[in-house]
């Protein structure tokens, strides 16, 4: 089996090699060559480049200075915090409060640095954090406008109260939130007058949780394109640890980290039929995130790295153009995509690995492939 190949071709690897990289850009790939929809026709001889003027890129950069100009007006430089793929942070009033999901320490602060009302202000704002919606659609992550609370929390059953209780209620986040202002109320000078914060710890397993969240969507995705679930669970984690909050300033947002221009134009015009590139409200849906990222691994497989002939080595390749481009990928070999796909196919899996660990031409996606295949393995394991 190609997963027992990739097991033991990965048994070497040690955890240092799968430290985070700072920010992936993910799904950045060439723009579609052919249109149509199935993504199986032959790819051109010239090389596409790794990667391409992305507009949607530009938009989001231009709301992260934006949010930079307006936090730091209140908090200074150093205490600057901005979302990203594997932290949620969210401002409110005026953006003098703040709240902080740390996904892979599984803390989460709420702190304010208003001088007025400070109790009042962060003891709404941890409530706020507690019942955050699961559904992201409507993400308000560049503004200090209050989140509508309505449906699921996203964090029900990773946080617990003082009474050990899951927090599902107004009334019991409320009735928490009293509860660690009254006893776990910390402050710190800052440059810029005194922070109020509390600090929250997630429950032990609060990465399981999330990603059973998602369970059903990867299973469904899975079996529509024929990617193994195991892939799709390890992408997540090592894209976002499961954070459906998750953007970077490569554009890209949601649990796949998906770049509407590139992947995700991809997708609609390949795979389903249609104009256009998905809206980051689209991208923040779950069900759609993880479809679209499937879907593109689907295109990967049979159409961009439909030439690559050993299988374990395809799926290392898939990996590989996942976060760094077709193009990224191919160069590793030459610059010349027939010379390129020829060298690769001439190689065994373990050598196309270490080339693409060592040799491709961006250090990002040489940790990527890496951290991927460690979580897969630790995913067919059971070790999530």
């Amino acid at each position: 089996m190609i997963r027992h190949l990739i097991v033991a071709l990965v048994i070497g690897v040690t955890l240092s090699a799968c430290t985070m990289a700072p920010e992936p850009q993910a799904c950045r790939c060439e723009p579609t060559v052919i249109p149509g929809t199935i993504p199986s026709v032959s790819s051109p001889n010239v090389l596409p480049p790794s990667s391409t003027s992305n507009p949607r890129a530009e938009e989001v950069e231009k709301l992260f200075r934006y949010l930079s100009t307006q936090v730091k007006k209140q908090w200074g430089d150093e205490d600057y915090v901005e979302a990203g793929k594997h932290r949620y942070v969210k401002y409110l009033d005026g953006y003098s409060t703040r709240a902080h999901i740390d996904f892979e320490q599984g803390k989460i602060y709420v702190a304010t640095i208003s001088q007025y009302q400070a109790v009042e202000k962060l003891q709404k704002a941890i409530v706020q954090t507690l019942l955050m919606p699961a559904d992201p659609q409507h993400a308000e992550l560049f503004s200090d406008k209050q989140a509508v609370l309505k449906g699921k929390p996203f964090l029900l059953g990773q946080v617990l109260d003082h009474d050990n209780k899951p927090i599902e209620w107004e009334w019991r986040a409320n009735r928490y939130a009293d509860y660690l202002i009254e006893h776990r109320l910390q402050s710190k000078p800052m440059k810029k007058g005194k922070a109020h914060y509390v600090e929250i710890a997630m429950v032990q397993n609060h990465l399981e949780q999330r990603e059973y969240q998602y369970a059903h969507l990867v299973r469904e995705a899975a079996a529509r394109y024929g990617i193994s679930e195991d892939l799709i669970y390890a992408v997540i984690k090592t894209e976002s640890s499961f954070n459906p909050y998750a953007v970077s300033h490569a554009g890209a947002y949601g649990l796949m980290q998906v770049i509407p221009k590139t992947a995700g134009a991809d997708v609609f015009n390949l795979v389903k039929g249609q104009s256009g590139i998905p809206t980051k409200e689209y991208l923040f849906d779950p069900a759609n995130n993880i479809d679209t990222g499937a879907a593109y691994f689907y295109i990967l497989k049979n159409r961009y790295l439909k030439e690559v002939k050993n299988e374990t080595s395809k799926h290392f390749s898939m990996i590989s153009a996942y976060n760094g481009g077709t193009g990224g990928l191919l160069s590793t070999f030459d610059n010349d995509r027939k010379r390129a796909m020829n060298e690769l196919n001439s190689l065994s899996a373990k050598q196309v690995y270490d080339a693409l660990t060592t040799q491709h031409p961006k250090d990002e996606a040489r940790r990527y492939l890496q951290k991927v295949l460690y979580f897969q393995k630790g995913f067919n394991e059971g070790q999530i």
